[in-house]
């Protein structure tokens, strides 16, 4: 849909039970900016602890669904709320059992569009989830835009937490809160390698840690020399001289795997075979790539030595 078709804006907040959902969607209601001249909708999948006051959101023109059945919320359902509120934006308190991909695929009523996804996760819960619940974790934050993690304190591994978000949703937004406000300079993390050796040797357990901290972080890594095990992939669609030195990397379960690494350019790339494990030695720039089409870190091969493949070579993002 065109951005000009969209008549209703439709606010996605996910999240597990008692994940802050509601005390967000509150909160938002109530602030000035967020008033408009149509009536909002305001569509609640699980009633946790903290509840509504309906008096204040009769304040603001929202007007409050409850829906606790998953069969029930389904596209006759939200046609109907449709007729009855005619509303100018919805919010919907999305229930975190619910896949939210079952939603994505929905045909909503003319005019709707999720323009915005926002998830909130309660950080001293998330490891739990994270361990027995990842795929479903997982496809809550996958399309995402703003992932937001409240009751945080300084022993929990924030920073694990924000690899593995990053690891299936790169362009999302990730904010740190604790009982004060959001926090600021907590991944100023020192990375388990050396970045200032004239050789920076990135362990193999370690492949997943570069990767996303170079794809976020690539000026700490200009013009840096680099050393890592890896296999080839080639592609004719990248162009002559150019290969794909990666490994395959899990972000939630084995059927979610898929190949992460940086294109590299090299007069030894066509006698590379496909698959093939090395030890490259590279030199890190950041410039446009067709590949990727942005601009973006390419390695520039200085040596290419052939290597014994890993015995197990998944990357994960702890």
């Amino acid at each position: 849909m065109e951005e000009d078709d969209v008549r209703v804006p439709v606010y996605l907040v996910n999240g597990f039970l008692e994940g802050g959902k509601t005390s967000f969607l509150r909160f938002t209601v109530a602030q000035e900016y967020f008033d408009i001249d149509e009536p909002t909708l305001l569509i609640l999948c699980e009633e946790g602890e903290e509840e509504y006051d309906l008096r204040e959101l009769a304040d603001h023109d929202t007007r409050l669904e409850i829906v606790e059945d998953q069969e029930h919320f389904n596209e006759g359902f939200l046609q109907k709320l449709e007729e009855i509120y005619q509303p100018g934006r919805v919010l919907i308190e999305y229930n975190g059992m619910w896949q939210t991909g079952r939603l994505h695929q929905m045909e909503l009523p003319e005019g709707w569009e999720i323009v915005q996804q926002i998830t909130t996760i309660d950080a001293s819960t998330c490891q739990v989830y994270m361990n027995n619940m990842k795929s479903l974790f997982m496809d809550m934050v996958r399309d995402s835009e703003l992932v937001i993690f409240n009751r945080c304190t300084p022993e929990l591994p924030l920073a694990s937490f924000r690899r593995n978000i990053k690891a299936v949703n790169q362009r999302s937004e990730i904010i740190f809160e604790d009982e004060t406000g959001e926090l600021d300079n907590i991944f100023e993390e020192e990375m388990p390698f050396n970045l200032d050796a004239p050789v920076v040797d990135i362990p193999l357990e370690d492949y997943g840690i570069w990767y996303l901290d170079a794809l976020e972080h690539t000026d700490r890594y200009l013009g840096k020399t680099l050393r890592f095990r890896a296999q080839v992939m080639k592609d004719r669609r990248i162009g002559h001289g150019i290969f794909v030195p990666g490994r395959m990397a899990m972000a939630c379960c084995e059927e979610d795997t898929s190949f992460i690494g940086f294109i590299c350019k090299s007069d030894q790339a066509e006698t590379l075979r496909n698959g093939q494990w090395i030890t490259l030695t590279a030199k890190l720039a950041e410039e446009y790539a067709r590949a990727y089409r942005a601009k973006g870190p390419v390695l520039y091969a200085e040596s290419i030595e052939e290597a014994d493949p890993l015995p197990d070579d998944m990357v994960f993002f702890n």
